[in-house]
């Protein structure tokens, strides 16, 4: 079959990538997906169940630090467009093992920024779009918000590394010409989270009446976006989007980490029958996170005003549907989190 573009997807079994290549599997019968993932523990094949036989989609299982394996499959594929997702992406996991997002987040967009150079004999109708985090720009107080405008300020190695990646990819767009998007997101949610992310951790924890760990007062402030607006925000700036623009993708959407909390544990109490207030109790406030962000807040006027793009989930509706799916999907919770599935991953893709 003949297809109207080859996409590369990296990191397209992880939690943002998954809804991804869902979306461009289902929407564009038309393109080839190619799903990049290494399948470490955050990686899922089984988010893509519903899609693994689609006749335009298929899997590679490789790492984008492996240079000769990137360059090879590059020369073979002949894509056409690369949606780069694949990065070590837990602010916790940076601060005790940076190196490994050094070598992933830094490295391995290098090898395939190089890649995508050498084999696009020209760079008509190619695009390399760069999927990178808010968290770039540091810390707000309590007032303001990020624009694309905003100077980045990264404070832990995980946002130390985005940021390197995203300069990386504006300099392959200014020195060698490469057409390159950049999205910047706020802290997504959603089906398929792996549970080290706050939401489905809290989920599973009140589920099994384990403590709630808050870092510190709780009063940490984020911007949350419904990961399918986000997956949406994605294929409309590839399709409309201006070659060397960079777009911020909020939800408009500012809570509390304690009040999210809070308001998790009043849905959990209901969904569960359980008496109003149960919960709650299970909050325990532990030690802060070094070097802690305050307050992250997208301005994303940017992306509404050029592309009429909108979230269409407010947190509370999507909170509600976020727990509705972990208590219904609790065979997914276990498997994912034993690790068994990645044996049989990797024993069936070598």
């Amino acid at each position: 079959m003949d297809f109207k573009k080859k996409i590369l997807i990296t990191g397209g079994a992880g939690f943002i990538g998954s809804h991804l290549v869902r979306l461009f599997v289902k929407k564009h019968p038309d393109y080839q997906i190619v799903n990049l993932d290494k399948l470490t523990y955050a990686g899922n094949l089984e988010n893509l169940k519903d899609v693994e036989q689609a006749p335009n989609y298929k899997f590679v299982r490789a790492d984008i630090t492996d240079k000769a394996f990137i360059d090879e499959l590059f020369q073979i594929e002949k894509f056409d467009a690369v949606i780069h997702l694949a990065a070590e992406s837990h602010v916790d996991r940076s601060i005790t093992s940076p190196m490994d997002f050094i070598m992933t987040n830094i490295v391995g967009t290098v090898n395939l920024l190089n890649a995508a150079r050498h084999t696009w004999e020209s760079f008509d109708g190619k695009l390399f779009f760069h999927v990178s985090t808010d968290e770039v720009y540091g810390s707000l107080g309590e007032t303001g918000l990020f624009t694309e405008e905003t100077p980045y300020d990264p404070r832990s190695p995980y946002s130390a590394s985005k940021a390197s990646s995203d300069h990386l990819v504006r300099a392959y767009f200014h020195t060698y010409g490469m057409p390159v998007m950049i999205s910047n997101c706020s802290n997504n949610y959603g089906p398929y989270q792996f549970p080290e992310k706050l939401l489905p951790l809290m989920i599973n924890n009140i589920k099994n009446n384990k403590p709630l760990p808050i870092y510190g007062d709780g009063k940490y402030t984020r911007d949350w976006l419904w990961v399918e607006d986000h997956a949406a925000a994605i294929e409309l700036i590839f399709h409309e989007g201006q070659i060397g623009e960079t777009y911020n993708i909020g939800g408009n959407n500012e809570w509390q980490n304690i009040d999210l909390v809070h308001k998790l544990c009043e849905i959990m109490d209901r969904l569960l029958g359980r008496s109003e207030g149960t919960s709650k109790q299970l909050i325990t406030f532990v030690k802060d996170r070094p070097g802690h962000d305050l307050r992250y807040a997208i301005d994303a006027s940017k992306l509404q005003n050029e592309l009429n793009w909108s979230p269409t989930l407010q947190t509370e509706e999507g909170l509600e549907k976020t727990a509705k799916w972990y208590l219904d999907n609790e065979d997914w919770l276990e498997r994912v989190t034993s690790g068994a599935y990645q044996d049989y991953y990797k024993e069936m893709y070598g």
